[in-house]
């Protein structure tokens, strides 16, 4: 592609200029971005080669080792891309893993969810604040075994999950996890509108309630046919409340 290309040249051009070998600016880059273990030369071999491309944040810290100012038309394309090694230099939105030598974090896609009512499906389209992708540690996946390809992040919004989620907080999402359980948090298509809440059993029913008090105004709906469709259970909340 030819992005990828502009890419591989500016970065071989970079090293180059400043005078280090593939070694050299990988160790650069490891202090840069504060990795434990670092970049090695096979990674920025790659890069030049157009094997894989480095992401965002890795461009950014080239340019700050380097001293060379990136070319035109290189961040507007990058923009809400994944900051993982390999994320696509096209528009599409795709969960891009870290690999092993970077900071062991993988890249969720910050999402707003299209959806209509009755439909199984959904669409997404990439939520532009905070970067578009929310970094979850590679360990805490990897010991919940979930597949980070089915995760997706929203933001909450309203107060009727008020305490227990706030508008504003993030809730990731596994929409491979459809079971539903007495008293688990969902994301649900509800009649075309996407909804948080909590799930529970009662007189052979499913019903989707609030964790808000006022039961007045956030009173519980029954959840049956198409009416109500899990798009998948919330395993994780990013909240600056404490």
């Amino acid at each position: 592609m030819e992005l990828q290309s502009t890419i591989a040249g500016w970065v071989r051009d970079a090293r180059l200029e400043a005078g280090l070998s593939g070694a050299a600016l990988g160790a650069r880059l490891a202090i840069e971005l504060g990795t434990e273990r670092g970049l090695t030369k096979a990674n920025i071999s790659h890069w030049e080669n157009e094997k894989h491309s480095p992401n965002l944040k890795q461009l950014l810290a080239i340019a700050r080792v380097t001293g060379k100012s990136l070319p035109p038309g290189i961040l507007a394309p990058m923009m809400g891309q994944p900051h993982g090694d390999g994320a696509r230099l096209s528009g599409a939105l795709q969960v891009v893993t870290a690999e092993h030598d970077d900071d062991g974090f993988v890249q969720i896609p910050m999402v707003k969810l299209r959806l209509s009512a009755g439909i199984t499906g959904y669409q997404t389209e990439p939520e532009r604040r905070d970067g578009g992708t929310l970094g979850m540690r590679r360990t805490w996946i990897e010991r919940n075994q979930y597949n980070p390809s089915h995760l997706i992040a929203i933001f909450v919004k309203g107060e009727s999950m008020e305490p227990s989620l706030y508008a504003g907080d993030i809730v990731v999402i596994n929409t491979l996890d459809t079971k539903l359980v007495d008293g688990a948090v969902y994301a649900f298509n509800y009649e075309g509108e996407a909804v948080v809440k909590r799930l529970a059993r009662d007189a052979g029913h499913w019903w989707l309630s609030s964790d808000n008090v006022d039961k007045a105004k956030y009173h519980r709906k029954l959840c049956q046919g198409g009416e109500c469709i899990v798009i998948g259970r919330v395993v994780r909340k990013e909240s600056d409340r404490i």
